[in-house]
């Protein structure tokens, strides 16, 4: 009976191991506020941020992506994402942040 009991312990603390990760690399959110549409330019964004998550291309113009996804088992997991649109010329067009977490 011992041995399930410790098995059974064992496969539990694996399964919670399992559920829990992160998606994506850190970032400053702070630095957001630094970012002025219109003139930041990509080079700008890479020294501040480093290289993106995500390289895309949203309504025909570049974009570049940071975003960190934290989950977890027990309770809800925190996520941020910035946006950075660029035009033609590398100059960011418009940027946006979405997180879940409220203090953010």
């Amino acid at each position: 009976m011992r041995p399930f009991l410790i098995l059974g312990a064992l496969l539990l603390c694996f399964s919670m191991t399992l559920g829990c990760g992160t998606v994506g690399k850190e970032f400053d959110i702070g630095q957001v506020e630094s970012i002025k549409n219109g003139l930041t330019t990509r080079e700008d964004i890479a020294l501040t941020f480093g290289q993106p998550f995500k390289v895309g291309v949203q309504n025909s113009h570049p974009i570049w992506v940071y975003e960190q996804s934290k989950y977890q088992v027990i309770g809800d997991g925190v996520s941020k994402s910035l946006i950075v649109e660029f035009d033609d010329n590398g100059v960011v067009r418009n940027h946006s942040i979405m997180s879940n977490d409220p203090s953010l």
